[in-house]
């Protein structure tokens, strides 16, 4: 009872945490998802991305429990979504089980942070698979 309890306050605070927004197209071929300390380099990556002429957008997250409400209705508006990670792959396992979508991830584990051509470069090779 307690579980379900404490899952009920969680569900009412989603309603009040501000909706998550894309920066770029609200469709497209891509959403690159992030969230803590990738957003620097997801953000010009997809810059230059659109620059080129990829239909390609970016959301950041600045709440992971609980995920903004709007969340599953936009990740399912792009036709792939890739996650950077600077771990294992913990966001990109939450959005495959919660939404059941095939996020791609792009996770290192180096202690070394990402750099805009990690992940540009990752952009490229989906884009290029898929169209």
């Amino acid at each position: 009872k307690m579980v379900l309890l404490h899952q009920q306050k969680v569900d009412i605070i989603s309603k009040n945490i501000p909706k998550a927004k894309t920066y770029g197209k609200s469709t497209g071929d891509l959403l690159v998802l992030g969230w803590g300390g990738t957003h620097g380099a997801i953000r010009s990556a997809v810059e230059s991305a659109q620059e080129l002429g990829y239909n390609v957008a970016h959301l950041h997250l600045r709440y992971l429990n609980p995920l903004p409400a709007n969340l599953g209705s936009i990740l399912l508006k792009y036709n792939n979504v890739l996650i950077p990670e600077l771990n294992l792959g913990q966001l990109s396992m939450l959005i495959r089980s919660k939404f059941l979508i095939d996020a791609i991830s792009l996770n290192k584990v180096e202690g070394k942070p990402f750099n805009s051509n990690e992940i540009l470069s990752e952009i490229k090779k989906i884009i290029k698979v898929t169209n």
